[in-house]
């Protein structure tokens, strides 16, 4: 769940271990896997994820998406995302600018119309090249 097996496991108490500001510190990426693990356990009829996957590795985030793709399939999900690459799958991307709805629909209708996300995709794709 949130690939975090392995990070349990090394901790001093495993799953005892007491965390935050009298016990262990997280890192970023950690706080992230933390609280996307307990928000799949409470299972809540929506998930709200607001740039759940900024502070982890590009392999971890492909990984935690694809889990939580098959755990929001039959639930409502919001994603908020500055990293495109992290919302292609969703059935409806909303695309803001100042504030303002600009665009709606899924990514490759998107990508298609040649908008403002097309443009974004672009500049975000170059810049992993």
């Amino acid at each position: 769940l949130a690939h975090l097996d392995d990070f349990i496991r090394s901790l001093p108490a495993g799953r005892d271990t007491v965390v935050g500001e009298r016990g262990l510190k997280l890192s970023g990426g950690e706080k992230q896997r933390v609280s996307i693990a307990r928000t799949i356990l409470k299972r809540p009829p929506i998930m709200v994820f607001d740039e759940a996957t900024s502070s982890l590795d590009s392999k971890t985030e492909r990984a935690i998406l694809a889990a939580l793709g098959e755990i929001a399939r039959n639930h409502t999900s919001l994603v908020i995302a500055h990293r495109l690459s992290t919302i292609v799958d969703a059935d409806r991307i909303v695309v803001l600018h100042q504030g303002e709805i600009v665009e709606s629909g899924s990514h490759p209708d998107l990508l298609q119309h040649g908008g403002h996300y097309a443009e974004l995709w672009q500049a975000q794709q170059r810049r992993e090249q």
